[in-house]
């Protein structure tokens, strides 16, 4: 299978099991096209039709002969030879490796678009105790084989609201770390109103990420992320996080924001954020209700499709300029991965990776908090809904009948379940429309590899 598309003046062509990529010109553009479903003969006669005045008989026969060496050195045209191992991950046997510790289902945002209900989980307002943060911990270790690395996010709500329970249990994890021969990679994920010299000093000693919530311009922030009084919180909240950031001294964070139909031109918000000197930037398209006022709308599609080529080109722009950043869907490595085993099972949740309530129960991910069907057990007794676990096992690239043709199921390896869940009402359905962001941004992703190998 091979994708095409033409982007920033670039003749594109992917061979997506084989993960290459070319720049050609037109004509090989047009007879790679071709290649499949016309005769020789036939793509000669169209291209002299077309390029007669550029390209000779002699030319477009050497270009048949390199689209042949390519198809032998496994670069153009190859087969999926994964098909048949994505189901065998069904039966794989899965450590758990990464846990998202729910220290507070209680916020003091009140955000509109909050899939968690401002925190709550459509469910009573608590904070996690010491007990059962620990206890997760060492559930995690338990359920973790051999593999020495594990992650844990403090998440929410907002975690800072029990801020003294998430330092007890990181100074936990690292007694277990010396015991077990392991090693805590803790994340905090912070709206930011309640950070200060405290929370700065120790998730910067501590945290391996931190993930900080900011919708762009002010105006833009302030219309949705508002806090119980009805107050916007961007003047609040963007003086700590710069202040967090300087102090982090390089180490890992993310500025995480969200656009809806209110902000379609969301590429003003991701460089206001850069602009305000933050160079690690996620920007997310909004999940909700389509009746939903911010709800984005099919109409919004073509504008959002050329917010990311807009936002692609202005990086390579500023990255030429010396004032690069790096935007979280356009990390893309070409080389080196992820490996197949990531591409086809997709982010392991209700797998590897889970989420735990402040009383200990456990579900596949954040998203399916407070959804009873999809409760996997808990933290003491472990995972005894092997039922839902196995509907999660088959999530991967090859599980949903509307990918098999599709060029971009080993970047976005099926999808996420969750999407898919709230869309179609099942976790093997289709999220059509974030289908077709993701494809626009790997498209923009790997436009942007091609301009820098050039350059380079």
């Amino acid at each position: 299978m091979v994708h095409l598309f033409k982007l920033n003046g670039y003749n594109i062509v992917l061979d997506v099991f084989s993960g290459s990529v070319h720049n050609v010109d037109e004509a090989a553009y047009d007879a790679i096209e071709l290649y499949e479903t016309h005769t020789q003969d036939e793509i000669k006669a169209l291209l002299l039709q077309k390029y007669g005045d550029t390209v000779t008989d002699s030319d477009i026969n050497e270009l048949f002969e390199d689209i042949e060496q390519l198809k032998e050195n496994g670069k153009l045209f190859t087969e999926d030879v994964y098909a048949d191992k994505a189901f065998d991950l069904k039966n794989r046997n899965t450590v758990i490796k990464a846990l998202c510790l729910h220290v507070s289902h209680t916020c003091n945002l009140n955000c509109e678009y909050c899939f968690a209900s401002q925190g709550k989980y459509h469910g009573d307002r608590a904070l996690m105790p010491l007990e059962v943060g620990k206890r997760a911990l060492d559930f995690l270790i338990e359920n973790s084989g051999t593999r020495r690395n594990l992650e844990v996010d403090f998440f929410g709500g907002e975690p800072l609201m029990n801020w003294e329970v998430v330092k007890e249990i990181v100074r936990y994890g690292r007694e277990l770390e010396k015991v077990h021969n392991k090693n805590f990679r803790f994340t905090l994920t912070t709206n930011g109103v309640l950070i200060d010299d405290d929370v700065i000093d120790f998730a910067n000693k501590e945290m391996h990420n931190v993930v900080l919530s900011l919708d762009g311009r002010k105006e833009i922030h302030d219309r949705l992320r508002k806090t119980v009084n009805g107050k916007g919180s961007y003047d609040t909240i963007v003086p700590k996080f710069k202040k967090l950031v300087e102090k982090r001294e390089g180490k890992g964070y993310y500025i995480r924001g969200t656009f809806t139909h209110n902000n379609v031109d969301f590429t003003n918000d991701i460089f206001h954020i850069a602009d305000l000197g933050f160079t690690e930037l996620s920007m997310e398209p909004v999940v909700c209700k389509p009746d939903d006022p911010y709800a984005l709308t099919k109409e919004d599609l073509p504008v959002l499709f050329e917010q990311y080529e807009i936002l692609a080109k202005e990086m390579l722009k500023r990255e030429k300029e010396g004032r690069g950043f790096t935007f979280y869907h356009y990390m893309i490595d070409l080389e080196h991965g992820p490996c197949i085993y990531k591409r086809i099972s997709g982010c392991g949740s209700g797998t590897e990776y889970m989420a735990v309530t402040p009383w200990g129960e456990l579900f596949p991910c954040h998203q399916f908090v407070g959804d009873e069907k999809y409760s996997l057990g808990n933290i003491w007794d472990g995972v005894q809904n092997k039922d839902v676990q196995q509907e999660f096992k088959l999530c991967n690239a090859y599980a949903r009948k509307e990918c098999q043709n599709c060029w971009a199921k080993l970047y976005c390896s099926g999808g996420c379940a969750a999407n898919s869940y709230h869309a179609s009402g099942s976790v093997t359905g289709v999220y059509e429309y974030g289908c077709e962001l993701f494809k626009k941004r790997m498209e923009c992703a790997i436009m942007m590899q091609v301009e820098r190998a050039l350059d380079y």
